[in-house]
């Protein structure tokens, strides 16, 4: 079949796995934009004749979506629907040469940091005085932020810094500059994510900087709410805490995968954090922000866990009672330490685990959410559906965390901070109804 031709060359890009890989394609839109190339994010159309994917490699299920997604866009244009088909991210970092020999009808396969070879590819110029530039493809009054690439930690689990290699930090310079102008663009809340945010500058300064960036990011007029996102437990820089307590449009959320609780797994993990450590740690930071919400993310079915790990795992959280959590079952990942181990342990008694530690959050979560009845709190609102609007406090972030459901006959814009009082409670949402300001 003939494939179909354009006037002009329109792109998609379809964008799998985290906030980071995310970002990664609103730059590659920015730069298309700014050759006056058509580009579009995860068009549903089909008005478009190029698609590039970016895939995530983290774990089996995002691999097996990522090859999924690629096979679908394979067929559109096995069927003349399209002209084209590019691969980048982690999972054409990781595994291109496989990829190549089995997925032969890709047109061409990038890795994560290949920007100007893929723009050289679609016909266009990389423009190194756009960094920073993005075209977002979130609801124009939040961003995420990327302050630094790659990562230097050796987690037996994660493959992350095979496919992004070691922590590179942004100028705090550029950093601000990137923050201006999304607020420029009428963000109003920015979400800092890294592969870890607290290993932030010690390339570039020497020293642990991430609060002298926040100091500056919370200068930047406009900014009403900056969220952090993967903090790490070992050598956690107090300092931050200070600048939190002080500042009021930097939230009191903190988002800190701690993956187990047992002393034998955190060991096995190669985290350089002992169960005792991290509950200092967590007394401390609970001390000196007062009302902060905490979130983690848990691991289960790592190689060697026992049935007294989980239970150890599970009254962590009943001690420590987490705002949030979210978990993961083990993913076997070649070139990791871990995989040296035997995966033990069988698919559907980690989904089980799993499960169960999850019970027990959900119940903390219930209880959590009702002591907010009655409470009234600022929220911002992301949507309106079912004739509701949605949106969330400052303790919560898109799409990870609780949603406040407020019913009302007002005219609410999106982006714009209400205050809501809070009516009712459920495992993970709360609702709410307007307060008069």
């Amino acid at each position: 079949m003939k494939a179909k031709t354009l006037k002009q060359n329109k792109i998609n890009i379809i964008t799998l796995g985290c906030s980071k890989n995310l970002v990664d394609s609103e730059v590659l839109s920015g730069q298309l934009a700014a050759n006056a190339i058509p580009v579009v994010h995860e068009n549903n159309k089909i008005d478009h004749n190029i698609v590039v994917v970016n895939t995530c490699g983290f774990i089996d299920k995002a691999k097996e979506e990522s090859i999924d997604t690629i096979l679908n866009q394979i067929e559109l244009k096995r069927r003349g629907k399209l002209d084209k088909v590019y691969v980048t991210g982690c999972l054409s970092e990781r595994y291109r040469n496989d990829l190549e020999k089995e997925i032969p009808e890709v047109d061409a396969w990038f890795g994560t940091m290949e920007l100007p070879l893929i723009l050289k590819e679609l016909g266009a110029d990389y423009k190194s005085e756009l960094l920073g530039e993005r075209l977002l493809s979130t609801p124009k009054h939040y961003a995420y932020l990327k302050i630094s690439e790659g990562c230097n930690r050796t987690c037996a689990f994660c493959a992350i810094p095979l496919m992004r290699g070691a922590h590179v930090s942004k100028p705090i310079e550029a950093i601000v500059a990137e923050a201006e102008a999304l607020v420029k663009k009428g963000v109003k809340e920015i979400m800092l994510i890294a592969q870890e945010l607290t290993y932030y500058g010690l390339d570039l300064y020497k020293k642990r900087s991430l609060h002298t960036l926040l100091e500056k990011l919370a200068d930047v007029q406009g900014l009403e709410w900056i969220r952090l996102h993967y903090a790490y437990p070992n050598k956690f820089p107090l300092e931050v805490l200070k600048v939190m307590r002080e500042r009021d449009n930097i939230c009191k959320y903190l988002d800190m995968p701690l993956q187990h609780a047992s002393n034998n797994m955190l060991k096995a993990m190669r985290r350089n954090s002992t169960r005792e450590e991290m509950s200092a740690l967590i007394k401390t930071i609970r001390q000196e922000v007062p009302g902060i919400c905490l979130r983690t993310t848990l691991i289960a079915g790592f190689p060697g866990e026992t049935e007294a790990d989980v239970e150890e795992l599970k009254s962590f959280l009943e001690e420590h009672r987490f705002d949030r959590v979210g978990i993961f079952t083990y993913s076997h990942e070649e070139n990791t330490s871990a995989y040296g181990l035997e995966d033990n342990i069988p698919a559907e008694v980690k989904q089980q685990r799993a499960q169960e530690i999850m019970e027990v959050q959900q119940e903390i979560s219930l209880e959590k959410n009702m002591e907010k009845v009655g409470k009234v709190f600022k929220v911002i609102i992301d949507k309106k559906e079912a004739g509701r609007f949605i949106g969330r406090t400052e303790f919560d972030s898109v799409e990870v965390d609780n949603e406040v459901i407020i019913s009302t006959n007002k005219k609410l814009s999106i982006g714009q901070f209400v205050n809501v009082r809070i009516t009712k409670a459920y495992d993970y949402d709360i609702e709410g109804e307007l307060v008069d300001e």
